[in-house]
């Protein structure tokens, strides 16, 4: 006897259908979401990279000087002309040559007192008690005289090294200033003294000079004087002022 096949009936296709049509809906709305959240992740591109703080901005450089602005000029100036004019450091040096004259008449004052103490031992006897006595007053007179003389002549030497040093210091700020107003870019030192052509240390002096011709238009040694005497010029009659170089 063969079995029949059994075949559905039309209220089990239409549950199976039902049933197929729910799933398909299922999957779709997975998809769906899948999709949502594959969308909400940002990409490497779309990334929130995070910034480095940018770089302070950097100063400018100082334009160069253009060829208008640069010193250009040259100059020369007599330096020992503008120490022999200098009003305050001839003011100076007279009042030490009184002080060192002071000194020199103290000391041959000591020094005619130590020549009278060896004109007076000659007339005692070498080894007599009255020539040894004045023999020691002598050799200590000596020596401090010696002593003194030194000392004062140092420090005569110190105060006028002190004197040259503040004046030339003068000297090269109003140089500096002088050159700055006027664009000078270098001052030369020159010696602008006359050759006396009888004597030979000044003939060979003006052959080593190092500087051979000079325009007179460069010469600032009148302008930088007037500089320097300026304070001392203004409080002294006219007849009183140095003469222009």
């Amino acid at each position: 006897m063969v079995a029949t096949e059994a075949h559905p009936t039309p209220a089990a296709v239409a549950a199976d259908a039902r049933a197929t049509q729910q799933g398909v809906l299922s999957v779709k709305w997975q998809l769906a979401a899948i999709l949502c959240a594959i969308l909400a992740v940002p990409t490497a591109a779309h990334a929130q990279v995070p910034q480095r703080p940018a770089a302070p901005p950097v100063a400018a450089a100082p334009a160069a000087p253009t060829a208008a602005s640069q010193a250009t000029h040259v100059a020369v100036i007599d330096v020992g002309y503008v120490f022999k004019n200098h009003a305050r450091f001839k003011a100076a040096m007279d009042r030490m040559k009184e002080e060192v004259m002071a000194a020199e008449n103290t000391l041959k004052a000591d020094r005619d007192r130590i020549n009278g103490m060896m004109e007076q031992i000659k007339g005692f006897n070498p080894g007599t008690p009255e020539f040894k006595k004045l023999e020691s007053e002598i050799a200590k007179a000596q020596g401090d005289f010696n002593v003194d003389a030194q000392l004062q002549k140092k420090e005569f030497m110190d105060r006028e090294a002190k004197v040259y040093l503040s004046v030339y210091t003068e000297v090269e700020k109003a140089v500096e200033q002088f050159a700055r107003e006027h664009r000078i870019a270098i001052v030369h030192r020159f010696d602008g003294d006359p050759v006396d052509n009888s004597d030979r240390n000044q003939i060979l002096r003006g052959i080593t000079k190092p500087i051979v011709y000079i325009e007179p238009g460069i010469d600032i040694t009148p302008d930088v004087l007037k500089m320097l005497n300026a304070p001392v010029v203004a409080t002294q009659p006219a007849a009183t002022q140095p003469r222009t170089r």
